[in-house]
């Protein structure tokens, strides 16, 4: 966070003085304002191509892995697991069932037996337990 803070200030100080420079160029008459621009504008180009560069050059976070040893423990069959990755989506009970092809009821019954096996009231606390024991990914 600090260099951060430190690179943005370096950069607002670099436009003052170019702003100011370039001002000072302008009324001594050594340069054209659009020769002045252009300038600046070059500069700041360059200062983004390299900064864009510098952020895709990271290296990509790995995401955690799915603990399958975790899922057979709480005693999740594979139905179950279906319609926890479908509740994490955000959809309902009627779309999981749509998804699936089972009806809306079943889906409620895997629901609850979510809801038991994760020890959740809702469905969001059960998402969030979920990925806590990283069954889901976040």
């Amino acid at each position: 966070m600090k260099k951060t803070i430190f690179v943005f200030s370096a950069l607002i100080v670099a436009l003052l003085a170019l702003f100011q420079l370039g001002k000072y160029s302008y009324l001594s008459g050594d340069i054209s304002i659009e020769v002045a621009i252009a300038v600046v504008a070059i500069i700041f180009f360059i200062i983004g191509v390299y900064i864009n560069k510098k952020t895709l050059a990271k290296k990509p976070t790995t995401l955690p892995t799915i603990d399958s040893k975790k899922i057979n423990e709480l005693g999740i069959s594979n139905r179950e697991y279906e319609v926890l990755v479908h509740i994490s989506k955000g959809m309902s009970n009627k779309e999981i069932a749509e998804e699936l092809f089972i009806s809306e009821s079943t889906i409620k019954t895997h629901v609850s037996n979510l809801l038991v096996k994760l020890d959740a009231k809702r469905r969001t606390q059960a998402i969030q337990k979920a990925k806590d024991l990283e069954i889901l990914s976040p």
